[in-house]
């Protein structure tokens, strides 16, 4: 979490042929931090003062790539269209070397989607676990021999790097720093003013079992949902659900498994173990401890929903 009145400076490397939403979500998603207590300087910069996007919209006046930066931080590389990585467009070997000789372990490195491939390539990604979009992951690999990339992730963290798989799992990713910088109350902020309320975990598949059975257009199951997503370690009950939906028990169970497709229990227990998997990677927690952080009754009983859900036990070393 950040030091109470120390700030932190955040520079964008914006390149021509940038994905605007790649860049736009975790600018934005910082500037609303800022707006409930987090203190993040932004800055944009790149090799051109007036880099043309995806969408064709310039971009500037950008600030030059910085002579040297503070140790405390972040470089934040936003996608490209792949043409523009292609065609190797002026600027991209200038900002590859700029990576390279300027990003240092003091400092926060964070990618978005294709951002990686400069990345790799500036040879930061070296024995490091990563990710990109999950049509790039062939080429990240081609790009930076030396790093472990893994597929179908929404973001990896791995010491001072952080990569995500692009467009909104930037936002994903920028939460989960706001999170751990300016705690959790500054990240809630800014997600509900972003009316982005289903965030993922990194450990998640970029196909989110949080936004699973959604695809319906049932009120009152959404209701439901809604309810379990915002507190999905509280022991909830049918009842207390049905109140939520405002139907009686017996017909929103009925109601939940013909438009979810699945049962109010199972669809529960699917949330909860997606917020025990990420905590299995904490070794200081015990199976009990994160049993109960996931609001099960006990870690026997996570073991079995885990099985049932997972169709095999769990394995601390492999989540």
């Amino acid at each position: 979490m950040t030091t109470p009145g120390a700030s932190i400076p955040v520079y964008f490397i914006l390149l021509p042929g940038i994905v605007l939403l790649d860049f736009a979500g975790p600018s934005e998603a910082l500037r609303i931090a800022n707006c409930a207590g987090g203190q993040f300087e932004l800055h944009y910069c790149g090799p051109f003062p007036h880099p043309a996007s995806s969408l064709g919209l310039q971009l500037g006046p950008l600030a030059p790539l910085p002579d040297s930066l503070p140790d405390n931080a972040w470089i934040i590389v936003p996608g490209l269209l792949r043409a523009a990585i292609a065609e190797a467009r002026m600027g991209l070997a200038e900002a590859i070397h700029w990576l390279k000789h300027s990003v240092r372990p003091s400092m926060r490195l964070v990618t978005i989607c294709s951002g990686a491939l400069l990345a790799g390539r500036a040879g930061l990604l070296d024995g490091r676990h990563c990710t990109t979009h999950h049509t790039l992951c062939a080429h990240l690999r081609a790009s930076a021999p030396a790093a472990r990339v893994e597929d179908d992730r929404v973001f990896i963290i791995d010491g001072p790097i952080a990569t995500s798989a692009g467009i909104t799992t930037g936002i994903d990713l920028m939460l989960h720093l706001i999170h751990a910088h300016c705690g959790p109350r500054v990240a809630l902020d800014t997600a509900r003013e972003m009316v982005v309320y289903l965030r993922r975990d990194g450990s998640e598949s970029q196909l989110s079992p949080w936004l699973a059975h959604r695809d319906h257009v049932h009120p009152a199951v959404h209701r439901a949902q809604d309810a379990i997503a915002g507190a999905p370690c509280r022991s909830w009950t049918v009842e207390e659900l049905a109140d939520v939906a405002c139907v009686s028990p017996r017909h929103l169970s009925r109601l939940f498994k013909s438009h979810a497709g699945i049962s109010i229990t199972d669809y529960r227990q699917g949330i909860q173990i997606a917020v025990a998997a990420p905590l299995l990677d904490n070794p200081a927690l015990s199976l009990e401890q994160i049993a109960d952080k996931a609001g099960f009754g006990s870690a026997r009983d996570f073991r079995r929903v885990w099985v049932k859900h997972k169709g095999m036990p769990i394995s601390r070393s492999k989540t």
